[in-house]
């Protein structure tokens, strides 16, 4: 008798609420396989951001339970978790007066020793791994020595994605990575993200807001409202009445409650940092 294979993410009946009484996830059950494309859509305010966040701990939930690839994420684990789940972001979180290289190496961080991550100091293999994402998200050899903030959004969101394979992720978290790129150089980089992802076959949580992003790219599209999912099916299961069911009556402000709270630890420690 077949064993149904465990999910890569899997969230049973998550909730967060905020200090301030905002409910921002209310028992949400979500899984995704290994190897899948899920997108997250939905209005400002919905709770994509938090849920991505609540995979890899920098969000810790209320209540319910948090399992990548099998293990329950928990407060003594959550370092040794982050090291598999990488993280890409909206504004690119790069130190932009660092050099290229080192932004990409920053994300072999979680694997360096402390003093080796003082002094700069990584493994010519690991170097060798920063030149060839580099090479693989269509950045050149020149570009290695560039300040990161002399590049342009296109380029910087290429060099966030070099850094979050750096330790060979299972999990991509890939939050609204394309919302301020121009529409070419978003389906460029969504194409680069999914490729990448492929030949490791890891699994990619990628919230968006654009609709046509999300039904060319993800193998599934979760739709979500008031902190719950209301929609989970195929791309082509996601119709213009689904769409207008949505977003009708959204609030369109001016987005998620700020992670960057007490109970957001260690937000520089992701892999994809």
């Amino acid at each position: 008798m077949n064993q149904t294979p465990q999910p890569m993410v899997k969230l049973s009946t998550i909730d967060k609420t905020w200090a301030d009484g905002t409910r921002a996830l209310n028992s949400v059950d979500l899984e995704v396989p290994e190897g899948q494309f899920c997108v997250i859509l939905g209005p400002s305010g919905a709770g994509k951001s938090t849920l991505l966040r609540a995979v890899n701990g920098l969000v810790r939930p209320t209540g319910g339970a948090v399992h990548v690839d099998g293990v329950e994420l928990t407060p003594a684990n959550e370092r040794d978790i982050r090291k598999r789940v990488a993280m890409i972001h909206q504004h690119f979180n790069l130190a932009t007066r660092a050099s290229v290289a080192a932004n990409v190496l920053s994300g072999a961080l979680p694997d360096v020793s402390l003093a080796r991550a003082l002094c700069g100091w990584f493994h010519p293999q690991q170097r060798e791994k920063a030149c060839h994402y580099l090479e693989r998200v269509g950045l050149k050899p020149e570009h290695l020595h560039r300040r990161a903030g002399e590049l342009s959004g296109g380029q910087q969101q290429r060099v966030g994605i070099a850094r979050a394979f750096m330790l060979d992720p299972k999990v991509v978290l890939a939050d609204e990575p394309v919302a301020s790129l121009d529409p070419q150089i978003s389906r460029d980089i969504l194409t680069l993200l999914k490729d990448a992802a492929r030949e490791l076959n890891a699994t990619v949580v990628c919230s968006l807001h654009q609709v046509d992003l999300a039904r060319e790219f993800g193998d599934r599209i979760v739709g979500m409202r008031s902190g719950e999912i209301v929609f989970d099916g195929a791309p082509d299961e996601f119709d213009d009445q689904r769409l207008n069911r949505l977003y009708q009556n959204a609030d369109w402000g001016d987005g998620e409650p700020d992670t960057s709270r007490e109970d957001t630890p260690e937000l520089e420690a992701a892999g994809g940092m």
